[in-house]
């Protein structure tokens, strides 16, 4: 089973969690573009979604599922959303797309939020997938500095700019052993966005995507 197979397993799996007459909770990224096409199949039963990107929106969209903005929402009953790296204790690493803002904020709103990964996003400390940091640009080299302070290696992500129209560091060269500190930290820092560490709100539910089919793992 090619990796890309084993993503799919994983967002068709997350189709059992969705509820009729909801609104879903839709990340971003590879994987959970198998989850909106399994969505599809299923858009009559539900009343729409709410996307915590563009380019979710313009799939969702496309496929004829009503995107409703977060300010129109009070509550979620689930996220679904991958992650760039996973821990035991369901702390994740995300943001490789750029989407991490948007993406803490539906999470935020949701009552669960169901993690949908293949079986290379597992790990037992989190920090060999860069750390991404979204950051208002003014506050780039200064934030960099801070960043250094903390023991990682800031690089600016060249060329991107996110759909809130800031700037994205990838810290490298990190070992995470305290993800809720470490995100509250970053955050603290004036002119930090967000971090794209999920550890004060993490999974609650956990799908991995395997050659031997589809691994469900809850708290």
């Amino acid at each position: 089973m090619t990796q890309d197979e084993m993503k799919k397993a994983a967002g068709w799996a997350a189709l059992d969690y969705v509820t009729k007459g909801s609104i879903v909770g839709v990340g971003t990224g590879s994987t959970v573009n198998h989850f909106i096409d399994a969505l599809a199949t299923r858009k009559e039963e539900i009343k729409g979604a709410v996307s915590s990107s563009v380019a979710s929106t313009q799939r969702l969209e496309a496929i004829g599922i009503p995107v409703f903005d977060a300010n129109e929402v009070s509550a979620l009953d689930i996220y679904v959303d991958g992650a760039d790296e996973i821990n035991p204790d369901f702390d994740m690493i995300k943001g490789g797309g750029a989407a991490l803002t948007r993406e803490k904020i539906v999470a935020a709103i949701a009552k669960k939020f169901i993690c949908i990964v293949d079986n290379t996003k597992e790990v037992d400390v989190l920090g060999a997938f860069p750390l991404p940091v979204e950051v208002i640009p003014m506050a780039r080299s200064f934030i960099g500095r801070e960043l250094v302070k903390l023991g990682g290696d800031p690089v600016y992500r060249e060329g991107v700019i996110t759909d809130n129209g800031n700037i994205i560091l990838d810290v490298h060269n990190l070992k995470i052993t305290d993800a809720k500190d470490l995100e509250s930290k970053i955050n603290a820092l004036p002119g930090v966005v967000t971090v794209g560490l999920f550890a004060q709100r993490g999974a609650d539910v956990l799908l991995v995507g395997s050659p031997d089919g589809v691994k469900t793992v809850t708290k």
